[in-house]
């Protein structure tokens, strides 16, 4: 079993996020939300402190550390503002994790210092407009033209998708279906043929750049094939174990911020001459949350362990970004209710909470999918 408490790098990462938050992320993140803006000035910041490489060796320009200090990270950003959790993690595990661990030498050599301190910021393209969960259907192909591959077709719900410099791209190589059929690609911003397009407007996560990338002649050259040709969907799936623990990560920093704003309040607000903290039909829900928020942090932490210890994450990655996702929701719709009025106004931080918070229950596999992937594993 793994250790409960806080190793020294995790209270070290706390502190510096909180730090660094204060100054820099909170005072702003109102006006990024109201007018859709990415923060791309902050993600460089934080590449400065290290955290747009938590994963990435030191000999790769990036901190070194493992899965605990990476979900204290991502958890104490979605604290601050959930969009820049969002995009941490993607940068993090989507992109620069794909790079890790299929890439050769030459790839990490060339991509991962870039990334590990955000100099280049990284998306990852695996969804597309007509395939959602049923990626095997992709339509976006890749036709070998000697030494050159011609990407034709267009993603969707892409992080970064406009404003990333490099993105992981899964492309059909082969048959329709065929989970052997498609391959991943590093695409550089500024091949020609390849664009970012339109950007969502969400209802939460409004911080975190959501958009298209499309694909017209877009030539690329066989030495950008990551792992072997054929193998792309094989590896996002291992890609999406992993990514499921930050949604876990990011999921967990939710509800933990919610559940902090609606204590604090709870025992500053009054009525009837008392706390509303002090009344049994509050305090239960606090009980409540804080009993569901616990619980997602063992499973969340649980998953990290054992990635950490290079075992299987499928299940347990599976499991936390399940609960934790839904816990999020349910954590930030209470905290709402306790603020009452104010919880429905942007005055106070929970109905940001709220808002963000349901993206976790859909992206990087929804809950279905979850459940779909849980129970395909405990019926072996």
């Amino acid at each position: 079993m793994f250790d409960f408490a806080l190793n020294e790098n995790q209270r070290m990462i706390a502190q510096m996020i909180r730090d660094f938050g204060a100054k820099e992320i909170t005072p702003f993140r109102k006006e990024w939300d109201d007018n859709s803006h990415f923060p791309i000035d902050v993600f460089k910041k934080l590449g400065e402190l290290g955290l747009m490489g938590v994963l990435v060796p030191t000999e790769y320009g990036g901190s070194g550390f493992g899965y605990f200090e990476y979900v204290t990270a991502i958890a104490e950003l979605a604290k601050l503002d959930p969009s820049v959790g969002l995009s941490m993690a993607a940068h993090n595990s989507l992109c620069t994790g794909h790079i890790m661990m299929f890439g050769t030498e030459e790839q990490k050599r060339k991509y991962l210092p870039k990334l590990a301190t955000c100099e280049w910021l990284g998306a990852w393209g695996l969804t597309e407009p007509n395939t959602g969960s049923d990626a095997g259907n992709m339509r976006t192909v890749a036709k070998k033209d000697g030494e050159y591959y011609v990407i034709n077709g267009a993603k969707n719900f892409i992080t970064h998708g406009y404003s990333g410099d490099v993105a992981v791209v899964i492309a059909r190589t082969g048959e329709v279906g065929d989970s052997h059929g498609m391959t991943a690609f590093i695409v550089e911003r500024g091949t020609p043929g390849f664009k970012g397009g339109r950007k969502e407007d969400k209802l939460g996560m409004r911080a975190s750049e959501t958009a298209e990338i499309i694909f017209e002649d877009c030539r690329i050259h066989e030495s950008q094939v990551l792992g072997e040709v054929g193998e792309g969907f094989i590896q996002s799936m291992k890609i999406l174990d992993g990514g499921r623990i930050s949604i876990a990560a990011l999921s967990l920093g939710i509800a933990e911020g919610a559940l902090e704003a609606a204590i604090q309040y709870s025992k500053e607000r009054h009525q009837f001459n008392k706390p509303i903290s002090s009344f049994q039909g509050i305090s239960f829900k606090l009980a409540d949350m804080a009993t569901q928020v616990e619980a997602a942090s063992l499973l969340t932490f649980k998953a990290a362990d054992l990635k950490n210890k290079g075992q299987k994450v499928t299940l347990a990655g599976a499991k936390a970004k399940l609960y934790a996702s839904e816990v999020a929701v349910s954590v930030a719709n209470e905290a709402v209710q306790i603020f009452g009025g104010y919880g429905f106004t942007k005055d106070y931080p929970v109905e940001k909470y709220y808002r963000d918070a349901k993206l976790c229950t859909i992206g990087e596999g929804t809950s279905e999918i979850q459940k779909l992937v849980i129970s395909r594993e405990v019926l072996k």
